[in-house]
This record gives C-alpha cells, sequence and structure tokens, in this order.
C-alpha cells in the first residue's frame, strides 16, 4: 500500500499530520512579517500569527463578547435557567 502523504493542501486548504515538535509549534503561531492567519502546525486549517497585532485585536474582541455574554446571563431576572420547573402539559393546535 502507498503511504499516504503527511501534509499538503485539499481545495487550497492546508493540512499537516506530521508528529508536532515543540518547536515547531512555538515557531508557527509567532511568525513575524507574516499574515494574520497562518498554516496550522498540526491539523487542519489556518491559526491565528501571534505576532500580528490584528491577532490581538480578535482575542480581545472574543474575550469581551464571552465576558459580556455571561455578566449578562448571570444579572438578567428574566434569565431561567431552572430546568427543573415543569410547567405542565401544553395543548397544540392545528389547522
Amino acid at each position: 500500500m502507498a503511504d499516504k502523504p503527511q501534509k499538503g493542501e485539499i481545495l487550497g486548504v492546508p493540512y499537516n499530520f506530521e508528529r508536532p515538535s515543540l518547536g515547531r509549534m512555538l515557531s508557527s503561531y509567532w511568525k513575524p512579517g507574516q499574515k494574520m492567519l497562518v498554516k496550522k502546525p498540526f491539523g487542519v486549517g489556518y491559526t491565528l500569527n501571534l505576532a500580528n497585532w490584528r491577532s490581538w485585536v480578535v482575542v480581545a474582541v472574543v474575550a469581551v463578547l464571552l465576558w459580556q455574554e455571561r455578566s449578562s446571563s448571570a444579572s438578567d431576572p428574566d434569565f431561567e435557567d431552572d430546568d427543573d420547573e415543569d410547567d405542565g402539559p401544553v395543548e397544540v393546535i392545528v389547522d
């Protein structure tokens, strides 16, 4: 049986299934002078280049959105997360 390639591209999406090393993992997330997205060191697709300032903006926006979602659901009095309360059967009439 022929050996399958360990890295390459399918439909423009890169993949790499070579055994990851610590040096390759660290160097792939920090590539100064390159774009915001770089090829993943292991797996399929792209990842953020932490040497690019745009990546840090994306990380900050995601962190703010997560914080806002968690704080609004915890402080909202109308938010009911109580699944133990049963309102009883509901009748639905369809014409």
